[in-house]
């Protein structure tokens, strides 16, 4: 196995790993009163990431790394990890509004709205760098920004209209 494909290897385990923690933190905050917004747009979240991984596979399981990039990638999964457990059991790939609780204003969120899609649109760009891809990095990284646009856009309102029922 290549040193591509053991690194795409982790970030497939670590999906996964993430799809089941983000289905059972999604189930328990549905059962403490949470609700979902704006479900319509995740089958493009699924499917963009599924394509971008899948896409690595294809293409650049067989690439020789590029050092450098990969020293970025483990530097956004130090970011990827701090989101994580600063979320705790809030953390979900969906968008669900707690309205019983206040936003979490703690870890990288005193510094940035949004940390988790931070990381992500590092990720997207910077994988497809650590096998020398930029052409793949480039039209992944303008596709997640379309699909971000619409998440950000809904996941503020949701934000703001749970705060202003909170007030």
């Amino acid at each position: 196995m290549t040193a591509a494909a053991l690194l795409l290897a982790f970030v497939t385990a670590e999906r996964l790993a993430e799809l089941w923690l983000a289905r059972r933190n999604t189930a328990r905050l549905l059962e403490r009163g949470a609700h979902e917004v704006a479900a319509g747009h995740y089958p493009l979240i699924v499917a963009l990431h599924a394509a971008w991984l899948g896409g690595l596979w294809l293409l650049g399981a067989g690439h020789a790394l590029v050092p450098g990039w990969v020293a970025v990638f483990a530097l956004l999964q130090a970011g990827r990890l701090w989101v994580l457990a600063t979320l705790g059991p809030r953390w979900t790939t969906r968008i669900i509004v707690l309205p019983s609780e206040p936003l979490v204003v703690r870890g990288p969120y005193r510094f940035l709205s949004h940390p988790n899609y931070l990381v992500v649109v590092g990720e997207i760009a910077v994988l497809p760098l650590c096998l020398g891809m930029p052409g793949f990095a480039l039209v992944f990284s303008l596709l997640n920004a379309a699909v971000l646009a619409i998440r950000i856009r809904a996941e503020g309102g949701a934000l703001r209209s749970a705060h202003h029922a909170r007030s």
